[in-house]
């Protein structure tokens, strides 16, 4: 009796297990039947992914991310020989993005998601799309290094991994600061401004866009710290492995053809220009055929 409950137990995992990559298998399939390819997004993400404030309610995102999986979109017409496939936006915020993926709510979470081995339990990532650092914006008279922190408020996005570089290196350096969590960039800035926190963490790229942007950027700066080094990635349903080759193949042609270029600079402005290690990425990434 023993033997024959480990042998349907062994049957009935193994049967579950197909069923999950069954289920996983199907995006393509949906794509195909639905000519609709459903891209997540967090409209408070820039450079990555945003909404422009003041935007009527049919206004479109921007950012990196959003212009680089449109032009997956593209190749996937060429790729599955689909010419009226359609684009359909979902809103995702720091806490629900990676949801709206493992729920099948979406195909691809386009925005700035780091690609980690934790993450990797529930998601899988595509080859990197980004390279970025988290860091901090204070007051011309804040800390300027996170060894001054003791003591202050900090703010940061909730569910990040600039939340958990920001608490291992708290707890690393024993340093007692208050972490406050915020539901925005603008909100953290915001804090910054008005001396709710000395410091408000995000990914560097981000900052250095609303800094840009932000009309209180001369009483605001950028402090040199890096808590860490990140590879962007787009995240998709884990298990689905024909969808992300086929995900890998759209941005290894991106890459190679030069297109990333373009990408870059509508995103970034024609005067910028990928760092050395954004560009090496670029070239690694670009797989031959």
């Amino acid at each position: 009796m023993g033997w024959t409950r480990k042998a349907l137990g062994v049957l009935t995992l193994a049967a579950s297990a197909l069923l999950g990559v069954e289920a996983n298998a199907a995006t393509l399939d949906r794509i195909r039947e639905t000519k609709t390819l459903r891209i997540a997004y967090d409209p408070g993400a820039p450079p990555f992914s945003y909404i422009v404030p003041g935007s009527p309610p049919t206004a479109q995102p921007q950012g990196y991310s959003i212009e680089l999986c449109r032009a997956l979109a593209d190749q996937f017409k060429e790729q599955l020989k689909l010419p009226d496939l359609k684009i359909v936006y979902v809103t995702v915020d720091s806490k629900d993005r990676f949801d709206v993926i493992t729920q099948d709510k979406a195909d691809l979470l386009c925005e700035s998601a780091t690609a980690t081995l934790s993450r990797r339990q529930i998601v899988d990532f595509s080859l990197p799309i980004f390279i970025d650092g988290a860091s901090f914006i204070i007051r011309p008279d804040g800390p300027r290094d996170v060894k001054f922190l003791a003591g202050k408020k900090v703010a940061v996005l909730p569910g990040t991994t600039t939340e958990q570089e920001l608490r291992r290196a708290l707890t690393g350096t024993h340093i007692d600061a208050e972490i406050v969590l915020v539901n925005t960039n603008q909100e953290g800035i915001d804090a910054v401004e008005k001396g709710i926190v000395a410091a408000y963490f995000a990914d560097r790229a981000t900052l250095t866009f609303l800094l840009r942007k932000e009309k209180a950027a001369a009483n605001l700066l950028m402090a040199e710290t890096y808590l860490s080094v990140e590879p962007i990635a787009l995240a998709l349903r884990k298990g689905d492995s024909d969808f992300r080759l086929a995900v890998d193949t759209a941005l290894s042609h991106i890459y190679r053809r030069g297109e990333i270029t373009v990408i870059f600079k509508t995103a970034f402005g024609v005067l910028s220009t990928p760092s050395p290690i954004l560009a090496s990425l670029y070239q690694i990434s670009g797989l031959p055929d």
